[in-house]
């Protein structure tokens, strides 16, 4: 079994985990930013970083690469991302990063759907800048404008 490690949420509670996705699917994990769901994956607003609308879209079953898919799984994912993307317009977010990374202490297939705002801009424009940008999220960020969001989103989704 792979060894706990220790994550902090939005709201400051601290918890030990072998892998965060399968934790909150579970039920192991309260994780009120649920946003959608489908047959094979779950949207959450980022469990530890400040940024709303900041989706991690993760798979049901858990896997570790995308090549691990199923025919079903492809298909239902790249919908999923579609629909979710439409819905972050509606939020002004004009770009995104679309990321998957396999290399992480709790590898469980997931993909980051990272908001461009305005104001990271001044933290740069590049794939490196996401570390800097999180951490003055953390420091600068407040819950309510996340929980904002992820209601919208949530609502939203629904009405598709």
């Amino acid at each position: 079994m792979a060894a706990l490690h220790k994550i902090t949420d939005l709201r400051g509670r601290e918890r030990k985990i072998n892998c965060i996705a399968c934790s909150i699917q579970q039920g192991k994990v309260e994780n009120p930013g649920k946003i959608a769901e489908t047959e094979y994956f779950v949207a959450e607003q980022d469990y530890e970083v400040p940024i709303p609308a900041f989706v991690i879209v993760a798979a049901k079953r858990h896997i570790y690469s995308i090549d691990e898919l199923t025919e079903n799984e492809q298909q239902d994912l790249i919908k999923f991302i579609f629909r979710l993307r439409k819905m972050m317009r509606k939020l002004d977010i004009e770009n995104i990063y679309l990321i998957q990374e396999e290399d992480t202490s709790n590898s469980h297939f997931h993909i980051w759907l990272f908001p461009r705002f305005k104001w990271m801009h001044k933290i740069g424009t590049k794939v490196q800048s996401l570390k800097p940008i999180m951490d003055y999220a953390h420091e600068n960020l407040k819950v309510e404008e996340v929980d904002y969001a992820t209601e919208k989103m949530r609502q939203w989704m629904k009405m598709q």
